[in-house]
């Protein structure tokens, strides 16, 4: 016989009734997101690769952010990254990662090449292009800048042969941006490629995208 229809004791005490009293309302507090992963996209600036031809400076984050996914998305056959440690702040971020992946995956003659000075922070932040270096692997390369040679200092992004966004002290947010300037281009692009050359495989990265 089931509990339900089983017979009631008249003759079994009654129980107290509970009382319950509500806590009220409490309030979560979720982590703030760390600075320069945050997944709010980002707009580019208005400019044509291509075809704006005056330097445009900045001195703002978000302007400096604005600059380089404007240039990440309009690239077409070659960008290049040379930085200290792949500044978070400015590349590790949804928008740019989605800009890089539809430039890689758009061709298999698209190359994207980035050259670090210091690869652990990056490694150890998880930053966004290093996760899509994981997925797509022929033509998107990450190298070690060689110590033992002359460095550049400045920080920059070369977009085909046009593009340009550079920041002379890379502690500092200010630089500009140039949508149009073969010459320029041409005289950073000798530059990134020396560099290129003589740079190093590093242990860290490697571990990381194996």
């Amino acid at each position: 016989m089931s509990e339900e229809n089983a017979p009631i004791d008249e003759n079994e005490p009654e129980l107290p009734a509970i009382d319950f009293q509500s806590p009220g309302r409490f309030s979560v507090r979720n982590p703030q997101s760390q600075p320069g992963i945050a997944s709010e996209p980002r707009e580019p600036a208005p400019f044509v690769l291509g075809g704006h031809g005056d330097l445009e400076r900045f001195t703002r984050p978000e302007q400096a952010q604005a600059h380089a996914l404007a240039l990440l998305q309009q690239a077409q056959f070659s960008l290049c990254l040379y930085s200290p440690d792949l500044e978070a702040w400015l590349y590790s971020h949804s928008s740019v990662q989605n800009a890089c992946a539809r430039f890689l995956l758009a061709s298999p003659k698209n190359r994207l090449r980035i050259l670090v000075r210091d690869a652990g922070k990056p490694v150890k932040q998880g930053h966004r292009l290093l996760n899509l270096a994981q997925r797509i692997t022929s033509n998107l390369h990450i190298r070690r800048i060689n110590p033992d040679h002359p460095v550049d200092e400045s920080a920059y992004l070369l977009a085909d042969d046009r593009g340009l966004l550079l920041r002379e002290v890379p502690e500092q947010y200010a630089g500009y941006a140039l949508y149009n300037d073969p010459g320029r281009v041409r005289q950073r692009q000798a530059q990134f490629d020396r560099a290129w050359d003589i740079s190093l495989s590093d242990p860290d990265l490697r571990s990381f995208l194996l």
